[in-house]
């Protein structure tokens, strides 16, 4: 386990593969921890730098107390490639991982050199969408919002059949209810719809088909922002593909990073 100190914060990372090779970050979704990509990262090329965080307040990084805004969660993202020295990274984020993608590009073009947008948008929901979940979440913990989850999250297969579906909603229960309201406040304020439109990087976006939080067509409808990104469609995979089709995932993300040279 390592924690980088950044002063006021301290978050938990991941190194894998080859500290000299090429980065490759990856931000998890709201109510996971940087395990959302552990059947992903062994089924990529050799030779990579493998990067993978806990949002504050998620998994094992600090929780500083609620609401946060989506500025402090691209400002952790930024300090953290900092304090690692990291540039010019493949950065892939996952729903509120995909906002802080963005918002990072738009912020430091030096740290991101393409980025691929999974199963995010930019803006999801509506701020009182948003403030009925934390609500419900402040009054009953993550366990009275955990069944809806699930659902959003996975694919109906996924939720009959594979055994660590159990796992899955154990993640999101015992996430920090603190975390998850902070970060669910800071998806709330954000509308990244403008300067995501002024991007021009290369970058992927991916959806899953039965994907219920962030339905493809949001997805492509973010995609389409920027000029020249690649979309892709995961068939039977819900709000986290890396988890019900890794071996897809993979192979689609592998397929970008050596369209650009990054492999």
């Amino acid at each position: 386990m390592k924690l980088a100190d950044l002063g006021d914060l301290r978050l938990h990372y991941r190194e894998d593969g080859d500290p000299a090779g090429a980065p490759v970050v990856f931000a998890n979704a709201l109510g996971t921890d940087l395990r959302l990509w552990d059947a992903v990262v062994p089924r990529l090329p050799k030779g990579l730098r493998i990067i993978r965080y806990d949002m504050r307040g998620h998994g094992l990084s600090e929780c500083p107390p609620a609401p946060y805004a989506m500025g402090a969660l691209v400002r952790d993202a930024e300090r953290l490639l900092d304090h690692l020295g990291v540039r010019d990274c493949v950065f892939v984020g996952l729903s509120i991982g995909g906002l802080i993608a963005q918002g990072l590009a738009v912020k430091r073009l030096d740290l991101v050199r393409a980025m691929v947008l999974s199963n995010t948008a930019a803006k999801i929901g509506h701020p009182r969408m948003w403030q009925e979940r934390i609500e419900l979440v402040r009054q009953g913990g993550l366990e009275a919002l955990a069944d809806e989850v699930m659902e959003r999250w996975f694919s109906r297969g996924f939720r009959a059949q594979n055994p660590d579906f159990a796992l899955w909603r154990t993640m999101l229960t015992r996430c920090p209810a603190e975390g998850y309201i902070g970060c669910a406040a800071a998806i709330a304020g954000t509308d990244f719809y403008t300067p995501t439109s002024g991007l021009r990087l290369p970058t992927l976006g991916i959806a899953g088909s039965e994907d219920r939080a962030t339905p493809p067509d949001l997805v492509r409808e973010t995609v389409e922002l920027i000029h020249g990104a690649k979309f892709e469609l995961i068939r039977k995979a819900g709000h986290l593909p890396c988890v019900d089709s890794p071996e897809v995932y993979a192979a689609v993300l592998t397929e970008f990073l050596g369209e650009i040279g990054h492999v």
